[in-house]
């Protein structure tokens, strides 16, 4: 049986065109001022992974995985997405050692690598900014740039 492909690798678009397709004005700026603390934070450019435009996932650096199982592959090490329902904040350490970061954050729900929030006005950016910051050197420190 072939290995599945994964769905979320870079693309050819263009990310300027991917925050421009946001349609709620308050999320747009939302995530430009995030392309802006993840473009400070990393110092690098960012590009858009996943399928298409409306799934599109605007990521910064990369490295390559490779599981117990043998599945490897390469994936973003810091990104975000505008979603329906919120702003997905990709941390790919996991919030796992963030307990109390995430504790003086503001309202969030978070997931495995996945940390939700309705807008950033609803979180401390300062925090935001630590978080993000923690869990790119904790990728540097795995996976060297």
């Amino acid at each position: 049986m072939a290995k599945a492909k994964n769905k979320t690798v870079p693309t050819g678009l263009k990310v300027s065109d991917y925050i421009a397709a946001i349609e709620k004005e308050d999320r747009r700026v939302d995530c430009e001022a995030l392309l802006k603390m993840m473009g400070d934070i990393t110092g690098l450019s960012p590009r858009l992974w996943g399928q298409t435009l409306q799934s599109g996932i605007v990521g910064f650096g990369e490295y390559h995985y490779k599981y117990e199982s043998g599945r490897e592959g390469d994936s973003l090490r810091l990104g975000f997405s505008s979603r329906v329902q919120n702003i997905s904040i990709y941390i790919m350490p996991g919030y796992q050692d963030f307990d109390e970061e995430l504790s003086r954050l503001g309202k969030h729900k978070k997931g495995k690598a996945c940390l939700y929030i309705k807008r950033l006005s609803d979180v401390d950016e300062t925090v935001l900014i630590e978080i993000m910051q923690k869990g790119w050197d904790m990728m540097a420190e795995k996976y060297p740039l």
